[in-house]
C-alpha cells in the first residue's frame, strides 16, 4: 500500500515539475515575442523553445546579437540583418509547424555560415 502511495506521489510530483518547466519555457517564449495558445501541450512548448534556441545558436554564430535583432515589443526594430530576426508564429500556426518553420530557418542560417 505505501509503494503504491509513493509512486502516485512520485508521478504527481513528476507532472507538478513538468508543469513549472513548460510554464518556465513559456514564459521565455512570451518574452521573445513567440506566442503560446492554451491548446499547445507541453510537448508543444519544449519543441518550439528547443527550435528557439537552435535559431538564436546560429544568429550567435554569425554575430548577431539578440539585443539589436529583436526589438521590444510593439517597436519595428532594425536588425542587422533580416534573417537574424527570430520568425514569429502565425495566429493559425500549429506548434509543429512553427518548430518546422524556425529549424528551416536555422538550417538557412548554417548554410549561410558555411558559405562564408
Amino acid at each position: 500500500m505505501l509503494e503504491r502511495t509513493a509512486r502516485g506521489d512520485d508521478s504527481r510530483d513528476r507532472d507538478r515539475d513538468r508543469d513549472r518547466v513548460a510554464q518556465e519555457m513559456t514564459a521565455r517564449l512570451t518574452t521573445r515575442g513567440v506566442e503560446v495558445y492554451d491548446g499547445d501541450s507541453r510537448d508543444d512548448v519544449t519543441a518550439m523553445a528547443d527550435a528557439v534556441e537552435r535559431f538564436e545558436e546560429q544568429v550567435f554564430a554569425l554575430g548577431g546579437d539578440l539585443m539589436v535583432d529583436e526589438p521590444p515589443a510593439g517597436h519595428e526594430g532594425l536588425p542587422d540583418d533580416g534573417r537574424f530576426r527570430l520568425p514569429l508564429r502565425a495566429a493559425d500556426e500549429s506548434a509543429t509547424a512553427y518548430a518546422r518553420r524556425l529549424d528551416q530557418a536555422s538550417r538557412e542560417l548554417r548554410k549561410l555560415r558555411r558559405d562564408l
